[in-house]
Protein backbone atom coordinates (compact mmCIF):
# COMPACT_ATOMS: atom_id res chain seq x y z
CA UNK A 1 0.00 0.00 0.00
CA UNK A 2 1.13 3.12 -0.91
CA UNK A 3 1.83 5.52 2.02
CA UNK A 4 -1.01 8.17 2.46
CA UNK A 5 0.60 12.04 2.09
CA UNK A 6 -1.36 14.81 2.92
CA UNK A 7 -2.73 17.02 0.61
CA UNK A 8 -0.65 20.22 1.79
CA UNK A 9 2.52 18.20 1.58
CA UNK A 10 1.55 16.55 -1.82
CA UNK A 11 0.95 19.89 -3.28
CA UNK A 12 4.33 21.22 -1.78
CA UNK A 13 6.35 18.63 -3.67
CA UNK A 14 4.69 18.97 -6.94
CA UNK A 15 5.70 22.82 -6.37
CA UNK A 16 9.45 21.50 -5.24
CA UNK A 17 9.56 19.25 -8.39
CA UNK A 18 7.93 21.82 -10.76
CA UNK A 19 10.53 24.73 -9.17
CA UNK A 20 13.39 22.35 -10.26
CA UNK A 21 12.59 22.19 -13.56
CA UNK A 22 11.44 26.04 -14.14
CA UNK A 23 14.38 27.61 -11.93
CA UNK A 24 15.55 30.06 -14.00
CA UNK A 25 13.06 33.00 -15.45
CA UNK A 26 13.43 35.54 -18.22
CA UNK A 27 11.29 38.38 -18.27
CA UNK A 28 11.01 40.87 -20.69
CA UNK A 29 10.21 44.02 -19.62
CA UNK A 30 10.81 43.14 -16.45
CA UNK A 31 11.50 46.59 -15.19
CA UNK A 32 8.02 47.80 -16.28
CA UNK A 33 4.45 48.48 -14.05
CA UNK A 34 3.62 44.75 -13.62
CA UNK A 35 7.86 43.48 -14.15
CA UNK A 36 8.64 45.53 -10.70
CA UNK A 37 6.08 43.46 -8.84
CA UNK A 38 6.69 40.32 -10.13
CA UNK A 39 10.56 39.99 -10.30
CA UNK A 40 11.18 40.95 -6.53
CA UNK A 41 7.77 38.32 -6.24
CA UNK A 42 9.89 35.26 -8.36
CA UNK A 43 13.11 35.96 -5.89
CA UNK A 44 11.22 35.55 -3.15
CA UNK A 45 9.98 31.90 -4.34
CA UNK A 46 13.44 31.26 -5.04
CA UNK A 47 14.01 31.45 -8.56
CA UNK A 48 16.65 32.39 -10.45
CA UNK A 49 15.78 35.80 -12.78
CA UNK A 50 16.99 37.65 -15.59
CA UNK A 51 14.95 40.47 -16.72
CA UNK A 52 15.48 41.99 -20.42
CA UNK A 53 14.84 46.18 -20.19
CA UNK A 54 15.32 48.99 -22.13
CA UNK A 55 15.28 50.69 -18.39
CA UNK A 56 14.11 53.84 -19.67
CA UNK A 57 12.12 54.09 -15.90
CA UNK A 58 15.70 53.87 -14.32
CA UNK A 59 17.02 50.07 -12.58
CA UNK A 60 16.16 51.23 -9.04
CA UNK A 61 12.06 49.87 -9.48
CA UNK A 62 14.28 46.46 -9.50
CA UNK A 63 15.97 44.86 -5.93
CA UNK A 64 19.72 44.16 -5.92
CA UNK A 65 19.55 40.51 -5.77
CA UNK A 66 22.28 37.67 -6.11
CA UNK A 67 19.70 35.70 -8.20
CA UNK A 68 18.76 38.49 -10.13
CA UNK A 69 20.57 39.28 -13.45
CA UNK A 70 19.49 43.31 -14.98
CA UNK A 71 19.84 43.37 -18.84
CA UNK A 72 19.48 46.74 -20.53
CA UNK A 73 18.66 46.02 -23.43
CA UNK A 74 16.48 45.53 -26.21
CA UNK A 75 14.36 42.42 -27.46
CA UNK A 76 14.66 43.67 -30.71
CA UNK A 77 18.20 42.76 -31.05
CA UNK A 78 18.10 39.12 -31.93
CA UNK A 79 22.16 38.45 -31.57
CA UNK A 80 22.01 39.93 -27.63
CA UNK A 81 18.55 37.14 -27.32
CA UNK A 82 20.53 34.17 -28.84
CA UNK A 83 23.55 35.58 -26.26
CA UNK A 84 21.27 35.20 -23.18
CA UNK A 85 18.16 33.55 -23.27
CA UNK A 86 20.25 29.61 -23.03
CA UNK A 87 20.06 28.41 -20.07
CA UNK A 88 16.26 29.88 -19.10
CA UNK A 89 13.37 27.47 -18.53
CA UNK A 90 10.27 29.94 -18.86
CA UNK A 91 9.69 33.61 -20.79
CA UNK A 92 7.31 36.00 -19.53
CA UNK A 93 6.94 38.04 -22.11
CA UNK A 94 5.82 41.56 -20.92
CA UNK A 95 7.82 44.21 -22.94
CA UNK A 96 5.47 46.11 -25.05
CA UNK A 97 4.22 49.72 -25.87
CA UNK A 98 1.50 49.07 -23.67
CA UNK A 99 -0.97 51.72 -24.46
CA UNK A 100 -3.06 52.79 -26.90
CA UNK A 101 -2.00 56.72 -27.00
CA UNK A 102 1.70 55.56 -26.33
CA UNK A 103 1.43 53.13 -29.61
CA UNK A 104 -0.24 56.31 -31.74
CA UNK A 105 2.74 58.34 -30.75
CA UNK A 106 4.60 56.14 -33.18
CA UNK A 107 3.37 53.79 -34.57
CA UNK A 108 6.87 52.77 -36.52
CA UNK A 109 8.18 52.12 -32.96
CA UNK A 110 5.18 50.23 -31.27
CA UNK A 111 5.07 48.07 -34.32
CA UNK A 112 8.38 46.96 -34.38
CA UNK A 113 8.34 46.27 -30.91
CA UNK A 114 4.98 44.90 -30.05
CA UNK A 115 4.65 42.35 -33.59
CA UNK A 116 8.07 42.53 -35.67
CA UNK A 117 10.18 41.50 -32.50
CA UNK A 118 7.66 38.83 -31.48
CA UNK A 119 8.64 35.50 -33.56
CA UNK A 120 12.22 35.88 -33.20
CA UNK A 121 11.85 35.85 -29.85
CA UNK A 122 10.05 32.92 -29.55
CA UNK A 123 11.61 31.00 -32.40
CA UNK A 124 15.09 31.74 -30.23
CA UNK A 125 13.68 30.96 -26.98
CA UNK A 126 12.43 27.59 -28.42
CA UNK A 127 15.24 26.72 -30.11
CA UNK A 128 17.50 27.27 -26.86
CA UNK A 129 15.58 24.85 -24.96
CA UNK A 130 13.11 27.25 -23.14
CA UNK A 131 10.31 25.28 -22.04
CA UNK A 132 7.69 27.17 -21.40
CA UNK A 133 6.92 30.80 -22.77
CA UNK A 134 3.87 32.92 -21.21
CA UNK A 135 2.82 35.87 -23.04
CA UNK A 136 0.77 38.68 -22.46
CA UNK A 137 -1.81 39.88 -24.48
CA UNK A 138 -4.31 42.01 -23.75
CA UNK A 139 -8.68 42.10 -23.42
CA UNK A 140 -8.86 44.95 -25.69
CA UNK A 141 -8.62 42.19 -28.55
CA UNK A 142 -12.44 41.73 -28.27
CA UNK A 143 -13.22 45.25 -29.36
CA UNK A 144 -16.26 46.81 -28.08
CA UNK A 145 -18.79 43.59 -27.50
CA UNK A 146 -22.69 44.22 -26.21
CA UNK A 147 -22.88 41.26 -24.41
CA UNK A 148 -22.51 41.41 -20.24
CA UNK A 149 -19.75 38.65 -20.28
CA UNK A 150 -17.07 38.66 -23.15
CA UNK A 151 -15.83 35.23 -22.88
CA UNK A 152 -13.02 33.70 -24.48
CA UNK A 153 -15.04 31.87 -27.20
CA UNK A 154 -16.01 34.95 -28.71
CA UNK A 155 -14.54 36.83 -32.12
CA UNK A 156 -11.93 39.13 -31.80
CA UNK A 157 -12.46 42.55 -32.85
CA UNK A 158 -9.23 44.90 -32.29
CA UNK A 159 -10.07 48.63 -32.56
CA UNK A 160 -6.54 49.73 -33.00
CA UNK A 161 -3.06 48.66 -33.80
CA UNK A 162 -2.05 48.12 -30.40
CA UNK A 163 -4.91 45.73 -30.03
CA UNK A 164 -4.32 44.27 -33.41
CA UNK A 165 -0.91 43.41 -33.18
CA UNK A 166 -1.73 41.82 -29.71
CA UNK A 167 -4.43 39.24 -31.46
CA UNK A 168 -1.71 38.54 -33.77
CA UNK A 169 0.65 37.46 -31.97
CA UNK A 170 -1.65 35.02 -29.58
CA UNK A 171 -1.62 33.35 -33.69
CA UNK A 172 2.02 33.32 -33.55
CA UNK A 173 2.87 31.94 -30.55
CA UNK A 174 0.32 28.84 -31.66
CA UNK A 175 2.52 28.16 -34.01
CA UNK A 176 5.42 26.95 -31.79
CA UNK A 177 3.80 25.17 -29.18
CA UNK A 178 5.20 21.19 -28.98
CA UNK A 179 5.02 18.64 -26.35
CA UNK A 180 8.53 20.22 -25.50
CA UNK A 181 7.45 24.24 -26.08
CA UNK A 182 4.44 25.11 -23.57
CA UNK A 183 2.75 27.85 -24.21
CA UNK A 184 0.49 29.66 -22.86
CA UNK A 185 -2.00 33.22 -23.40
CA UNK A 186 -3.95 35.44 -20.77
CA UNK A 187 -6.06 38.59 -21.72
CA UNK A 188 -5.49 40.68 -18.73
CA UNK A 189 -8.14 43.31 -17.64
CA UNK A 190 -6.06 47.03 -17.43
CA UNK A 191 -3.94 46.33 -13.80
CA UNK A 192 -4.17 48.75 -10.92
CA UNK A 193 -2.20 49.63 -7.70
CA UNK A 194 0.97 50.61 -6.53
CA UNK A 195 4.75 49.55 -8.03
CA UNK A 196 7.80 51.04 -7.78
CA UNK A 197 7.69 51.20 -11.30
CA UNK A 198 4.29 53.65 -10.83
CA UNK A 199 2.22 54.02 -14.12
CA UNK A 200 -0.65 57.12 -13.38
CA UNK A 201 -1.93 56.90 -16.70
CA UNK A 202 -4.18 54.09 -15.71
CA UNK A 203 -8.03 54.58 -14.91
CA UNK A 204 -8.27 53.58 -11.08
CA UNK A 205 -4.49 55.15 -10.65
CA UNK A 206 -5.31 58.39 -12.70
CA UNK A 207 -8.94 58.95 -10.24
CA UNK A 208 -7.29 57.92 -7.09
CA UNK A 209 -4.47 60.37 -8.07
CA UNK A 210 -7.06 63.21 -8.89
CA UNK A 211 -8.58 62.20 -5.71
CA UNK A 212 -5.81 62.80 -3.21
CA UNK A 213 -4.37 65.48 -4.44
CA UNK A 214 -6.25 67.72 -6.25
CA UNK A 215 -9.83 66.52 -4.05
CA UNK A 216 -12.25 66.55 -7.41
CA UNK A 217 -12.72 63.61 -9.84
CA UNK A 218 -14.00 64.19 -13.46
CA UNK A 219 -15.95 61.24 -14.87
CA UNK A 220 -16.29 62.05 -18.62
CA UNK A 221 -19.87 60.06 -19.30
CA UNK A 222 -19.45 57.50 -16.70
CA UNK A 223 -21.45 54.60 -17.81
CA UNK A 224 -18.55 53.20 -20.13
CA UNK A 225 -17.87 49.56 -18.13
CA UNK A 226 -13.52 48.67 -17.24
CA UNK A 227 -12.71 45.91 -16.59
CA UNK A 228 -9.49 45.80 -13.98
CA UNK A 229 -7.27 43.66 -12.25
CA UNK A 230 -4.85 44.60 -9.08
CA UNK A 231 -1.69 44.17 -9.82
CA UNK A 232 -1.41 41.43 -6.59
CA UNK A 233 -3.37 39.51 -8.55
CA UNK A 234 -1.50 39.81 -12.15
CA UNK A 235 1.58 38.89 -10.64
CA UNK A 236 0.18 36.20 -8.65
CA UNK A 237 -1.17 34.16 -11.70
CA UNK A 238 1.92 34.39 -13.57
CA UNK A 239 3.68 33.08 -10.72
CA UNK A 240 0.95 29.98 -10.85
CA UNK A 241 1.36 29.54 -14.31
CA UNK A 242 5.02 28.21 -13.28
CA UNK A 243 4.00 25.90 -11.21
CA UNK A 244 0.67 24.35 -12.81
CA UNK A 245 1.74 21.06 -15.04
CA UNK A 246 1.48 21.66 -18.86
CA UNK A 247 -1.00 19.42 -19.65
CA UNK A 248 -3.78 22.43 -17.56
CA UNK A 249 -2.22 25.25 -19.74
CA UNK A 250 -0.28 24.32 -22.90
CA UNK A 251 -2.20 26.13 -25.72
CA UNK A 252 -5.05 27.91 -23.52
CA UNK A 253 -5.38 31.72 -24.21
CA UNK A 254 -7.84 33.00 -21.18
CA UNK A 255 -9.11 36.00 -19.72
CA UNK A 256 -7.66 37.32 -16.18
CA UNK A 257 -9.62 39.91 -14.31
CA UNK A 258 -12.04 41.06 -11.58
CA UNK A 259 -15.33 41.96 -11.31
CA UNK A 260 -16.35 44.54 -14.46
CA UNK A 261 -17.57 48.19 -12.88
CA UNK A 262 -18.48 51.37 -15.01
CA UNK A 263 -15.74 54.65 -14.37
CA UNK A 264 -18.73 56.54 -12.34
CA UNK A 265 -18.56 53.29 -9.90
CA UNK A 266 -15.08 53.35 -9.77
CA UNK A 267 -14.92 56.84 -8.54
CA UNK A 268 -17.05 55.81 -6.22
CA UNK A 269 -14.65 53.55 -4.96
CA UNK A 270 -12.19 55.91 -4.76
CA UNK A 271 -14.28 58.65 -2.93
CA UNK A 272 -15.35 55.63 -0.15
CA UNK A 273 -11.37 54.76 0.54
CA UNK A 274 -9.93 58.10 -0.12
CA UNK A 275 -12.70 60.27 1.82
CA UNK A 276 -16.00 62.27 1.56
CA UNK A 277 -14.19 65.75 0.60
CA UNK A 278 -13.48 64.14 -2.41
CA UNK A 279 -16.23 66.06 -5.25
CA UNK A 280 -16.93 63.73 -8.53
CA UNK A 281 -18.39 65.61 -11.27
CA UNK A 282 -19.48 64.04 -14.29
CA UNK A 283 -19.66 65.42 -17.41
CA UNK A 284 -20.74 64.43 -21.10
CA UNK A 285 -18.48 62.85 -24.10
CA UNK A 286 -18.46 61.00 -27.22
CA UNK A 287 -16.72 58.61 -26.07
CA UNK A 288 -18.99 55.61 -24.59
CA UNK A 289 -16.63 52.58 -25.53
CA UNK A 290 -17.44 49.93 -22.57
CA UNK A 291 -15.02 47.01 -22.58
CA UNK A 292 -15.80 44.15 -19.88
CA UNK A 293 -14.42 40.52 -19.80
CA UNK A 294 -15.57 37.24 -17.96
CA UNK A 295 -12.58 35.68 -15.44
CA UNK A 296 -14.86 32.41 -15.33
CA UNK A 297 -13.26 29.82 -17.56
CA UNK A 298 -9.69 30.68 -16.09
CA UNK A 299 -10.86 30.25 -12.48
CA UNK A 300 -12.45 27.19 -13.71
CA UNK A 301 -9.91 25.39 -15.96
CA UNK A 302 -6.90 26.82 -13.42
CA UNK A 303 -8.99 27.79 -9.63
CA UNK A 304 -7.42 30.86 -10.27
CA UNK A 305 -9.63 33.89 -8.97
CA UNK A 306 -8.36 37.16 -7.72
CA UNK A 307 -8.70 38.29 -4.23
CA UNK A 308 -7.58 41.98 -4.41
CA UNK A 309 -10.51 44.66 -4.81
CA UNK A 310 -10.32 47.64 -6.11
CA UNK A 311 -10.92 49.52 -3.21
CA UNK A 312 -7.37 47.41 -2.23
CA UNK A 313 -5.67 49.04 -5.21
CA UNK A 314 -6.98 52.57 -3.78
CA UNK A 315 -5.76 51.99 -0.58
CA UNK A 316 -2.46 50.87 -1.31
CA UNK A 317 -1.53 54.04 -3.27
CA UNK A 318 -3.15 56.00 -0.82
CA UNK A 319 -0.57 54.50 1.41
CA UNK A 320 2.20 55.11 -0.81
CA UNK A 321 1.09 58.42 -1.54
CA UNK A 322 0.88 59.06 2.59
CA UNK A 323 3.96 58.42 2.63
CA UNK A 324 6.03 60.46 0.10
CA UNK A 325 6.79 57.61 -2.10
CA UNK A 326 4.84 59.15 -4.90
CA UNK A 327 6.19 63.16 -5.84
CA UNK A 328 5.18 65.63 -8.22
CA UNK A 329 2.54 62.77 -9.52
CA UNK A 330 0.79 65.24 -12.08
CA UNK A 331 4.45 66.54 -13.05
CA UNK A 332 7.08 63.93 -13.49
CA UNK A 333 7.18 62.26 -16.74
CA UNK A 334 8.13 58.52 -15.43
CA UNK A 335 4.26 58.18 -14.41
CA UNK A 336 3.29 58.55 -17.34
CA UNK A 337 4.11 56.45 -20.90
CA UNK A 338 3.33 58.77 -23.40
CA UNK A 339 4.97 61.67 -21.39
CA UNK A 340 8.11 59.81 -20.68
CA UNK A 341 8.36 58.65 -24.67
CA UNK A 342 8.35 62.44 -25.80
CA UNK A 343 10.88 63.00 -23.55
CA UNK A 344 13.20 60.46 -24.54
CA UNK A 345 12.32 60.17 -28.52
CA UNK A 346 12.34 56.55 -27.93
CA UNK A 347 13.41 54.59 -31.59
Amino acid sequence: MPPIVSGGIFHFCIFANLLKHMKNIFITGGAGYVGAVLTPKLLDKGYNVTVLDLMIYGEDVLPNHPNLKKIKGDIRDQELLKKILPGHDAVIHLACISNDPSFELNPGLGKSINLDAFEPLVKTAKENGVKRFIYASSSSVYGIKETPNVTEDMPLEPLTDYSKFKAQCEVILEKYRSDDFTTFTVRPATVCGYSKRLRLDLTVNILTNLAINKGTITVFGGEQKRPNIHIEDMTDLYCLLLTLPKEKISGKILNAGYENHTVSEIAGMVKHIIGDQVNIITTPTNDHRSYHISSEKIKKELGFEAKHTIEDAVADLKREFDAGHIPNSFDDPKYFNVKLMQLIELH
